[in-house]
């Protein structure tokens, strides 16, 4: 078993004030000396252009922009440089798992994915200028894998396929730039029909009402349907499916056989991080081990998390925090069953070894 963390970063301010923050703190940070290495095997098969990048961010959150230019004054690096590793836009996504599943006022979500790619940071972030405050665990620094704003609008995302990728945003910017916008189930749903897609993904949307829209995306079109679970195949685009199905059936399976049983919350939480309930997943090598297992309360305003699996959550009262009072933690501790190194807390977490 190998002890990980994630850093708790909270902040009030204006968008560009977090990011120089952000930018400070990762200059000298492994995750940006290993991501400088694995570069140097995944090279961008394209330039950022910049302008079309700052049009695409600000047409659906200026705060976000603004929050690349801290980044790129707190760091001291050329925008092109900040935009290929946090600008969320033309970039690649690589495979991933994921479950999801809704229930009584709650989301919950276990993140599946290659621990190299792991950035360990957990942001609550209070902007004074635009945009909704949000809280939950970051991606590629300015995106958000899951995560719930002020407005009680919670959100997680599974992941199809990347064949035949289109010009626009990769998972974890569309998932920013939702939570960063959106008051409600209907607006989400609505921005994501306009935002443009470069793979195809999942991504479910829960609010207050207690209303769940799963919207299937991809390059080529958008569908919208209502549901509970969710796990990484399409229902109704069926025809952008991958070939290999049987793994993302067999949880969605899991989840609709346990779903009527669960009367409550810790119930649904243990459904998903528990290791022998065949959700969570030990397959770090093949990009889809569960390294988080998270929960938002919409009604509550409160937000669990769990670093590896037989753990109990970490709770988090949004709502006390929305009000002045800080988090007294400053990180979460979890084991995960794997040697593979993470990029935040480990050195040679590159692509030329295991």
């Amino acid at each position: 078993m190998k002890e990980i963390y994630s850093e708790v970063i909270q902040f009030r301010g204006t968008h560009y004030d977090f990011g120089f923050m952000e930018g400070e703190k990762l200059i000298d940070s492994l995750t940006v000396k290993n991501r400088e290495i694995q570069w140097k095997v995944r090279k961008p098969r394209f330039t950022v252009n910049v302008e079309e990048a700052r049009l695409a961010i600000t047409k659906f959150a200026p705060g976000v922009w603004d929050e690349l230019l801290g980044l790129q004054d707190g760091l001291k690096w050329p925008i092109e440089r900040v935009l290929m590793e946090f600008g969320g836009y033309r970039l690649d996504y690589v495979r991933s798992g994921c479950s999801i599943l809704t229930g009584d006022h709650y989301l919950m979500r276990n993140y599946d994915y290659h621990p190299k790619t792991y950035e360990g940071r957990y942001t609550i972030f209070q902007p004074t200028d635009k945009g909704y405050a949000i809280i939950g665990p970051s991606q590629r620094v300015t995106g958000r894998m899951d995560g719930m704003n002020e407005k009680g609008l919670a959100l997680g995302y599974n992941f199809m396929h990347r064949k035949d990728p289109g010009i626009g945003f990769i998972c974890c910017m569309i998932g920013r730039l939702i939570l960063e916008s959106c008051g409600s189930v209907l607006e989400a749903v609505s921005m994501l029909k306009e935002i443009p897609h470069r793979h195809s993904f999942s991504y479910i949307v829960y609010d207050r009402s207690g209303e769940t829209y799963v919207v299937e995306t991809s390059p080529r079109g958008i569908e919208v349907r209502q549901s509970t679970a969710c796990t990484n195949h399409f229902e109704l685009m069926k025809h952008e499916n991958r070939n290999h199905l049987v793994d993302s059936i067999r949880r969605l399976d899991i989840i609709k056989e346990h779903q009527g049983n669960i009367i409550d919350a810790n119930q649904a939480f243990r459904l998903l991080n528990d290791t022998d309930k065949g959700l969570f997943s030990d397959l770090y090598s093949s990009w889809a081990g569960t390294i988080h297992t998270t929960a938002y309360f919409p009604r509550e305003m409160k937000a669990w998390i769990a670093l590896g699996g037989d753990r109990q959550p970490i709770q988090f009262d949004f709502a006390k925090w929305l009000a002045g009072q800080d988090f007294e933690i400053d990180r979460i501790i979890g084991e995960i069953d794997t040697d593979i190194p993470f990029v935040h807390m480990d050195e040679h977490a590159d692509w030329f070894r295991k």
